[in-house]
């Protein structure tokens, strides 16, 4: 039994590493360095349920987080291709999310609503 979860948990590990590195793949390296101007649906502000999370999603292809009382606690880059965003921090570091529909995106283990006006 402890092989299978070993196995498992192995798999799960190796996919969340390939899943990585197509987030790095996918955004070309001027778009890691050079936010690139985005026009889709998915523009503005993402909030968590808790509100201790807020993204905003600006058509220069930029996005500004803020954490708690952080009101810039990440910048970077983003790229929406389909219902797919690709993050690039301005201190390096990658991520990516998955639009569910229209008022929903989870990214990071968490879930965004779109913030209604």
């Amino acid at each position: 039994m402890s092989d299978l979860i070993l196995i498992i948990a192995t798999a799960a590990s190796l996919g969340a590493l390939a899943h990585i590195a197509k987030a790095e793949n996918t955004m070309s390296i001027q778009s890691r360095t050079q936010a690139q101007p985005q026009n889709h649906v998915y523009l503005g502000m993402w909030v968590t349920d808790d509100g201790h999370i807020r993204q905003e999603l600006l058509p220069t292809g930029r996005y500004n987080e803020a954490r708690g009382n952080r009101q810039s606690a990440y910048q970077g880059c983003y790229v929406v291709t389909s219902n797919h965003i690709d993050y690039w921090d301005d201190m390096g570091f990658t991520a990516d999310g998955t639009f569910v529909d229209q008022d929903t995106l989870q990214h990071g283990g968490m879930i965004f609503y779109r913030e209604k006006p």
